[in-house]
């Protein structure tokens, strides 16, 4: 016999998670109890939310569900902000926390650590939330949360075991393997829309994040068809350096003209959303004509109605729609397109944030095939209007979507871990950086070489910008930023300071170094975000 949390940690080893984030204590002890024998990996962070965020780090550059252990009450309240960011995204992660004894939950008694219903809260963001009342329920809730990964969308799940059942004996069992595959492709629906996007004149493709795990299959498909792809934020990397590929932002006027124009489009595992397709808030959308929609998702496809809506895996669709359209490579005039979409957009984007792309080429080329996982920061804004990366899913970050501050640290934290073999660039600004500054130690207790990179303009510059231009009065936009060097050193962590110009050495300079290094930037102060074009309302 063995107990309920003893077999917590088998069964996820078992279901191949190799590393936990989280922060122990008295209500998640027992969850521990197996965990040192275990070959499972616990990465140790600061904050609750922290952990929440180096699990979807870990989930993004891994592939795998990333798992936090927090503690009941405030430890899952601090690690909603993460499951919303994660649910926003679709990224897989499991939540384990503790929940106060079953005979006193929602009563009100005043215990440690009491919510009125925190599987409540847990509802709100995850897509399942199970509570283990009996010790032989455990492989039951963890069956329902990897089915939620395997199934449809992706995103968080969440499971709560009480202190009354965690310390329970129990039998360990085997869990029987959880192998869903993703819905089968309606071939009829593939050739409805195979034909239909041979006969048309001037197809788009609106790639989205679920379409970075296909990528050879999708320049495939656009090749066959000269069909431009236009990438969301999300999708950068899949089309690199590609004459047919567009990495802005369709929210941009020069782009949306672009599928304005098309007579066929056609999005794969994209939802659509506003901050991707809707930045400057205008209330409208590109034109989608006779739309052709690939979503893993059921809830998702109705939302935007397609002449032809496809439900299942990218890789799965696009294949079929490659093998459909075998022998087929029409003439469509799409590399001419695709140049003229990119530089309208880049010049659209204005001279600052033209050089703020600058800076994100630089990093690019000084250390090919980085991951950069990026915060709410004036760089990362430009690049999510207009940046090229050079590896599928090797940009993302946290300002489209929940749009959390904070991320950028813990969530480079996660990716580190699970790919080591990866350069980790984290790319955040002053203001991002003090949500989550204390988990860089987590960085240098794990020996992480991760470069962090501080793009330093003293306050919420964007934010600052944007009250102006509604003709709000400024306020709170100027919090002070610590002295980063001293940060730095006192972590123990290698620092730089330097100017835009210089990125590219202080980068080699700071690879160079093992472990976790900082660079600060000093920022220019006249970067803002450009306002919508004439073109946005065409």
């Amino acid at each position: 016999m063995t107990s309920v949390g003893e077999v917590l940690v088998a069964q996820l080893e078992q279901r191949g998670i190799t590393c936990v984030f989280g922060i122990p204590g008295v209500h998640t002890i027992e969850l521990y109890r197996g965990l040192a024998a275990s070959t499972i990996r616990h990465v140790t962070p600061r904050h609750e939310q922290g952990a929440g965020f180096m699990a979807d780090g870990y989930a993004r550059v891994s592939g795998k569900p990333g798992v936090a252990f927090v503690i009941t009450g405030p430890g899952l309240t601090n690690t909603l902000t993460a499951m919303g960011q994660a649910r926003a995204d679709s990224v897989p992660m499991l939540v384990v926390s503790g929940v106060n004894a079953l005979p006193d939950l929602g009563k009100g008694l005043g215990h440690l650590h009491e919510l009125p219903d925190q599987q409540g809260l847990a509802r709100a963001a995850a897509l399942v939330s199970e509570r283990v009342e009996l010790p032989e329920g455990l492989s039951h809730a963890l069956d329902k949360a990897f089915a939620a990964f395997q199934s449809g969308r992706p995103g968080p799940a969440h499971i709560e075991i009480p202190l009354d059942v965690a310390g329970q004996e129990t039998t360990h069992t085997t869990p029987a393997p959880v192998h869903r595959s993703p819905p089968d492709i309606d071939l009829d629906q593939i050739a409805q829309a195979a034909e239909l996007l041979a006969s048309a004149h001037a197809p788009v493709i609106l790639a989205g994040g679920g379409a970075r795990v296909a990528a050879p299959a999708l320049q495939d498909l656009a090749e066959r068809l000269d069909a431009p792809v236009v990438q969301t934020v999300n999708a950068r990397g899949v089309m690199y350096a590609h004459p047919l590929g567009i990495p802005a932002s369709p929210s941009l006027g020069a782009v949306r003209a672009l599928i304005n124009a098309a007579d066929v489009v056609l999005a794969i595992g994209t939802e659509l959303g506003p901050t991707d397709y809707d930045m400057y808030a205008s209330g409208t959308m590109p034109v989608l004509n006779n739309l052709i929609r690939i979503d893993l998702c059921p809830d998702q496809l109705p939302r935007h109605p397609a002449r032809v809506p496809i439900l299942g895996d990218a890789l799965d669709a696009l294949t079929a729609l490659n093998t459909n359209l075998k022998g087929h490579n029409a003439d469509r005039n799409g590399a001419a397109r695709s140049d003229q979409a990119r530089h309208a957009a880049f010049d659209e984007i204005g001279p600052d944030m033209r050089a703020l792309n600058a800076v994100l080429n630089t990093i690019r080329d000084t250390i090919p095939g980085a991951i950069i996982v990026g915060d709410s920061a004036q760089p990362i804004y430009a690049g999510n209007l207009y940046y090229d990366h050079d590896r599928p899913g090797g940009w993302f970050n946290a300002a489209t979507g929940f749009g959390a501050l904070g991320y950028g640290i813990p969530a480079a934290i996660g990716a580190a871990v699970a790919d080591p073999t990866a350069p980790v660039i984290c790319l955040t600004g002053d203001g991002g950086a003090q949500f989550s500054l204390p988990e860089l130690m987590c960085a240098v207790d794990e020996n992480l070489p991760i470069t962090f990179v501080i793009w330093n303009n003293h306050g919420y510059q964007e934010i600052a910008t944007s009250m102006q231009d509604a003709g709000v009065s400024v306020v709170g936009c100027d919090p002070t930023p610590p002295d980063f060097e001293h940060i730095a050193r006192s972590c123990g962590m290698p620092f730089w300071r330097c100017t835009p110009d210089d990125v590219s050495s202080t980068l080699r300079a700071a690879r160079d170094e093992r472990g976790p290094t900082l660079i600060e930037i000093q920022a220019p102060n006249q970067a803002r975000f450009p306002k919508p074009s004439e073109t946005l309302h065409d």
